[in-house]
């Protein structure tokens, strides 16, 4: 299975770790840790020497309940923090997490590879597609229901797993239907948004059925409130709860996670693999959208 961005192949024969850059003041893990870009570049270089594959760069925080951004304020922390990342003569690949085509066109025009977009589309329409679109880049599309201030009363699901599936594929279809190929998109169940800690459970329970497109799947375990919520934890305490969870998420073939500690995460993910096997996650390779 392979992911096209910008020209490049990655191959995912091995699971991927997308390493956290949050240089936002209210994110709720390390919000207002690195909005000077000099610490913010520090990091992102401290994270790919732990074993990050892929630098996720966000300036607007996700988390429930969060105030929104300007596109200008959202610009005003990424660009900075980007050129800083490329004037080290780092090529790792680097995704912007934004829903904002206005974002994402500058970020890609300024060395971005992938939009990791978490309201999958639903905030932007077609125009962050034909974005992605038009630069070649990769698309990251999650599931969501509504925005931070109104997703945790959206909980409500018939059959969370067919739902959520059934939502990602209406996703997916506009996403392609707007220019984008099946090659550049990697679809994400949302674990933590639009879910109660019972519904991130059963969605950790049945991570195999999201294979079933054929796409390569991400998820972003770290630190989370249903990790707090079972484990009593503050989220500075989580690293090793998400471990666990990487680990899990690993046997049942997701090949990328989003996570704010590389060290620790690239360790429970290789163990995983070792046990796993590749004809494992070769049975996964199939579906509708196949790579």
């Amino acid at each position: 299975m392979l992911w096209k961005i910008q020209g490049r192949e990655l191959f995912l024969r091995r699971t991927l770790l997308m390493g956290i850059l949050n240089v936002t003041p209210d994110s709720f893990s390390d919000g207002g840790k690195y909005v000077d870009p000099e610490q913010a570049v520090l990091k992102g270089l401290q994270l790919i020497e732990d074993g990050a594959d892929i630098l996720d760069l966000g300036g607007e925080s996700t988390r429930p309940n969060a105030d929104p951004v300007s596109e200008e304020d959202e610009i005003q922390r990424v660009l900075p923090v980007l050129r800083g990342i490329r004037e080290n003569n780092c090529e790792i690949p680097i995704s912007i997490d934004t829903t904002k085509p206005g974002v994402a066109r500058i970020c890609l025009e300024n060395g971005a590879h992938i939009i990791n977009d978490v309201s999958g589309l639903e905030d932007s329409g077609g125009e962050m597609a034909e974005t992605v679109s038009r630069f070649g880049a990769g698309l990251v599309l999650m599931h969501r229901r509504g925005n931070p201030l109104t997703m945790q009363s959206r909980t409500h699901y018939g059959s969370l797993i067919d739902e959520v599936s059934a939502e990602i594929e209406g996703r997916i279809e506009r996403a392609i239907k707007s220019g984008v190929k099946p090659e550049q998109l990697v679809i994400d169940p949302g674990l933590g948004f639009s879910k109660t800690t019972e519904q991130n459970l059963l969605l950790l329970k049945n991570l195999e059925a999201f294979h079933s497109f054929g796409l390569p799947v991400l998820l972003g375990p770290s630190r989370k409130s249903y990790i707090g919520e079972v484990t009593g934890r503050p989220v500075s305490q989580r690293d090793w709860a998400t471990a666990a969870v990487v680990a899990l998420a690993v046997s049942k073939g997701v090949q990328i996670l989003r996570v704010h500690e590389a060290g620790f995460m690239r360790d429970a993910a290789n163990m995983a693999e070792a046990i796993r096997g590749e004809d494992y996650v070769r049975s996964f390779q199939v579906g509708k959208y196949k790579t």
